[in-house]
């Protein structure tokens, strides 16, 4: 005799290895969003270890970034063809030797490289986390497997400041950045081993994913012209913006233009493009894929920032630079609690709110850098990065969510593949944009200490007013998505 009432459907019982599959898979995600934000608080330290140009910098984030998002969709693709299992192994397993690589780098070049290839990885194997997530889970159940997802992408990028500060803290200068690297080598072997015995095999497709083969044209075009926006971006200010910035800068543009036309060729062929060109018959979903690249670029380069000024100008220790992240990392973990359960009573609002919020508490924290300069204390930046770090937990978990509601139910893989490429995209061009302000204005008028902390808080102070003015831009992009979400979607 069972307790089922009648007429209503049996709940459906998980397999024990469904939620063990789960835990192998955000093992993943979690390094592979850690190294998003972990790496800030080392930037200072692998300036002066490795003699590291500014522009380097700005590589070893934007260039993680920007390879991460190139090989979300193709990766995506790769494994409804071949089966998720193995391409999350493979790009866990570059990822972790990847790791290796970059704490055993001894110059700039070598060290920018193997974090390129770091990205690549990462963004091989996470689109088969949630792949996997579908293929496991019944729609019932669904939504608590996501749940955990986003809660583990909320902690991980909020604590990764605060691990890269007690790692160098505790390691000192010289090994710590490299220890920063290296703390994913024995969470990515248990989690390869774990991912060979508990992932499920096969290449069984999702609902809703696209067959055919991978648009390796379009690939080509569209990595080459965000190359060539980004090399000039990051390069430019340390060159002295000399003649081939400029020509890089307009190849890039031409580049991208010939995307878009390839890709609506492509698709007149009968063929699966890269982006299907379809999407942008809906205005809001444009207006969406440029508010998710305005946000992140925002919300990236805050604790570039921070993390150079504490550190090279006020003579902050690598921790007490992580310990300046706790109250946004607190805010952000208790807004990504809320979010869902906020996105479903307050429907748009609770992203008007999330963005509203960030950007106050970013107008707030250049205010502060500006009115009180060098003497500044992480107790004066407490307040603002509580409030920012609040918006950006109600803001990053359903944001997704709402600008694929901007398109037909139909093409809503498509558009989720869009909006996770233009986040990371968003993340490189704003360390891109921020780094080349925060280096291009700095100026140290004569020798000491003072002059060295007042150069640098100058500097920190123009390029937190660049990311808050992304902020302000943000917010006025929310208001092309929709007001509600269908519970079908």
């Amino acid at each position: 005799m069972t307790d089922s009432s009648p007429g209503l459907p049996a709940p459906v019982a998980i397999p024990r290895h469904a939620w063990q599959a789960l835990i192998v898979l955000l093992a993943g995600m979690f390094m592979a969003l850690l190294d998003t934000t972990i790496v800030n608080v080392a930037l200072p330290t692998i300036r002066t270890s490795l003699d590291a140009s500014e522009a380097t910098l700005s590589w070893i984030i934007s260039g993680y970034a920007l390879a991460f998002g190139i090989a979300l969709i193709p990766a995506g693709r790769l494994g409804d063809r071949i089966g998720h299992k193995w391409v999350f192994f493979t790009g866990l397993l570059l990822f972790t030797l990847a790791s290796l690589a970059c704490g055993l780098a001894q110059n700039d070049l070598q060290l920018i490289i193997a974090r390129v290839v770091q990205g690549l990885a990462g963004g091989m194997f996470v689109p088969a986390v949630t792949a996997v997530i579908q293929l496991l889970f019944p729609p019932t159940t669904r939504g608590k497997a996501f749940a955990i997802m986003g809660t583990v992408i909320g902690v991980s990028t909020a604590l990764g400041p605060i691990i890269g500060g007690l790692i160098i803290e505790a390691f000192g200068d010289e090994n710590g950045w490299r220890l920063v690297f290296w703390v994913n080598l024995p969470i990515g072997i248990v989690a390869l081993v774990a991912a060979a015995i508990l992932l499920p095999a096969g290449s069984e497709r999702a609902p809703g994913t696209p067959s055919g083969g991978i648009d390796w044209v379009g690939l080509l075009l569209i990595s080459g012209g965000l190359v060539a926006l980004l090399v000039p971006l990051i390069e430019g200010e340390d060159q002295g913006w000399p003649l081939w910035t400029y020509l890089t800068l307009a190849a890039g543009a031409l580049l991208i233009v010939a995307f878009g036309f390839w890709e609506v060729a492509y698709t007149r062929w009968g063929k699966s493009p890269l982006v299907p060109p379809r999407l942008f018959r809906h205005p809001a979903f444009t207006g969406g894929i440029v508010l998710a690249l305005v946000y992140f670029a925002a919300f990236t380069s805050i604790f570039f920032t921070i993390s150079i000024l504490w550190q090279a100008g006020l003579g902050h220790t690598a921790l007490e630079s992580g310990l300046v992240s706790i109250p946004f990392a607190i805010g952000t973990i208790i807004g990504a609690s809320q979010s869902n359960r906020l996105a479903q009573r307050l429907g748009r609002t609770v992203l008007i709110i999330g963005v509203s919020l960030v950007t106050i508490g970013l107008v707030w924290v250049w205010l502060a850098l500006l009115l009180i300069g060098p003497a500044i204390t992480n107790w004066e930046l407490l307040p603002p990065l509580l409030i920012a770090g609040l918006g950006s937990g109600f803001f990053i978990a359903p944001n997704a969510q709402f600008i694929v509601a901007t398109v037909d139910r139909s093409e809503a893989g498509a558009a989720s593949g869009v909006v996770g490429v233009m986040q990371r995209v968003g993340s490189a061009v704003g360390i891109a944009v921020i780094g080349s302000v925060f280096f291009g204005t700095l100026v140290v008028a004569g020798p000491g200490a003072e002059a060295v902390a007042a150069g640098f808080t100058d500097s920190a102070t123009a390029a937190m007013g660049v990311s808050a003015a992304f902020s302000v831009l943000a917010l006025l992009l929310v208001f092309v998505l929709p007001k509600r979400v269908s519970a079908g979607r």
